[in-house]
């Protein structure tokens, strides 16, 4: 016991290169001749033989995005079955839930007056259709009312008229773009400008006295043609796309420079008006499934190293770096894993996962349908954000995950290792992503957190999210450190602790910091 402590002391004290040291010279030398065979190998046929691209086509450019309850989310899903079936590797679709199903179809939004012009824009997930037709008719900008009784009063004026519910921004450049060229004090004025606008676009919005679905809905039934938003994702040319409030008129997000033409024609008086025809078809109630797939453990099957990505998107572009990137970098790492590695001493399971963005659906549903093997996990390594090389790598708040992570990680190429920060042990951290389910049913499952190639602004959620925007380079990486990962956390000899680090203080509540508590999922949803 005594000579275990000291060990523990040394690791945490000094750096990786001891940590090497020490490992090489305690750990078994066959496993150690076997596993540099195995990390060879995988190396070589991800170098040489690489199906990312492919499936990057495939999946982004031939099936889309993989909005949840849409005909192109269960395309998916079987597209994902017949390729690890293909590559010889168990897979099937697991029903979690139900969902509104809703397909999307072509946004036509045109200014007829006082010229006409085609407008960028696309109707919102699941917004209503014009049933065909062209909607013609006037805008009207949401105005600045004294109260909610007042704004009741004013109701009844966006009978017919597009209401247009969103800030016009005072610049369509990103901030970068004014700190490389404008002096300190323009850039200072516009973002006090933009300050001063949001602030007084706040507080328009709550003396409505309600909230953006409550408004949504009240435009609908004060017989509103249409709402009209732009939602800016602060970069040149970029929205992000969410889903639309509306049951019966459709909701469409127009860009920026666009918005911005028709509410300046709004406010001088010029008295703007377009014409929408969206299309759209409601499936009613559908199931909806994870993906998953396995590679069967010879020594300790029943016990899991699982490999994680969600596989919906919002539609707004195709979810090629949210999550479709993750998504095939998984798909890779298993594809590698069973070419080279085929009778693992642990089952190796991978989890496309639905739903995500509507609150880890497919995870949680996953965790709470599976506790025996949940309770048998060694790791789960998670990847969901952007296209860019792994470069962050917590122990998630689990005590001894610098033991194991720490020895996992010498087995990986320095060109990739050596751009990885480590902190351990780390914080559980928030419920953003799929390993957030896992973390919160005690399982040690982490996140293969990525650089970021401007993910929040110009591809998270946007019209922008497509397979241009993939670095094929740092994805190649992605599966490579994580088949290497999968493959050392397989053939450990000793099981992962689950041992939890004690939480800091809150500083703002003064209580001691809490883990995550395992949550259910919403298995039935979509409807407003």
């Amino acid at each position: 016991m005594k000579e275990n402590r000291t060990s523990t002391l040394i690791l945490r004290k000094h750096t990786w290169k001891i940590l090497f040291i020490s490992l090489v010279f305690s750990g078994s030398a066959n496993i150690a001749q076997t596993k540099n065979t195995v990390v060879e190998s995988i190396i070589k046929e991800a170098s040489e033989n690489s199906k990312l691209e492919i499936l990057a086509h495939e999946l982004m450019d031939g099936i889309g995005p993989r909005l949840v309850g849409s005909p192109q989310m269960k395309e998916a899903n079987d597209w994902a079955v017949n390729k690890y079936s293909g590559w010889g590797i168990l897979a099937k679709n697991e029903k979690w839930g139900e969902w509104r199903g809703w397909e999307r179809g072509a946004s036509q939004i045109t200014m007829t007056s006082p010229r006409v012009k085609s407008l960028e824009g696309t109707a919102l997930a699941w917004s209503p259709s014009t049933k065909g037709k062209n909607v013609n008719g006037g805008l009207i900008i949401i105005p600045d009312v004294a109260d909610s009784i007042a704004f009741q009063n004013w109701l009844p004026s966006v009978k017919g008229k597009f209401v247009m519910v969103s800030m016009q921004q005072p610049t369509g450049r990103p901030d970068y773009n004014w700190e490389e060229f404008a002096t300190k004090e323009s850039f200072e004025n516009m973002k006090k400008e933009r300050s001063a606008q949001q602030d007084a676009w706040r507080k328009r919005i709550s003396k409505s006295g309600l909230n953006a679905k409550a408004m949504a809905l009240a435009l609908e039934k004060a017989g509103a043609a249409g709402i009209i938003a732009s939602n800016w994702s602060a970069g040149f040319g970029v929205n992000k796309i969410f889903g639309a409030n509306t049951m019966k008129i459709p909701t469409v997000d127009i860009a920026l420079e666009d918005y911005g033409l028709l509410y300046r024609l709004v406010e001088s008086g010029n008295n703007p008006k377009i014409s929408v025809k969206v299309d759209s078809k409601e499936k009613g109630m559908v199931p909806t499934f994870n993906t998953i797939a396995e590679i069967k453990g010879t020594e300790k099957p029943e016990e899991y190293v699982i490999l994680s990505a969600h596989f919906d998107s919002w539609d707004g572009g195709t979810g090629a770096t949210d999550n479709g990137t993750g998504t095939i970098t998984m798909m890779e790492a298993m594809r590698i894993l069973k070419k080279v590695y085929p009778n693992p001493k642990r089952t190796i399971l991978v989890g496309h996962w639905g739903s995500e963005e509507q609150g880890l659906n497919g995870s949680r549903a996953f965790v709470e349908d599976h506790p025996e093997i949940v309770k048998n996990i060694q790791a789960v390594f998670n990847q969901d954000n952007g296209t860019g090389r792994v470069v962050n790598l917590s122990g998630q708040g689990f005590l001894h995950s610098y033991n194991y992570l720490g020895k996992w990680l010498t087995q990986v190429p320095k060109e990739i290792s050596g751009q990885i920060q480590t902190s351990f042990p780390g914080s559980p951290g928030g419920g953003g992503s799929d390993f957030a389910s896992f973390v919160a049913a005690g399982a040690p499952a982490f996140s293969l957190s990525s650089l970021s190639w401007s993910y929040g602004n110009y591809t998270w959620h946007t019209n922008r999210d497509t397979y241009d925007k993939i670095v094929f380079d740092d994805v190649r990486s992605n599966a490579i450190l994580t088949a290497i990962l999968a493959y050392m956390a397989s053939e450990d000899p000793e099981r992962t602790s689950r041992e939890k680090s004690v939480l800091p203080v809150n500083s703002r509540t003064g209580e001691p910091g809490q883990w995550p508590v395992q949550r259910s999922p919403t298995r039935k949803g979509g409807v407003n």
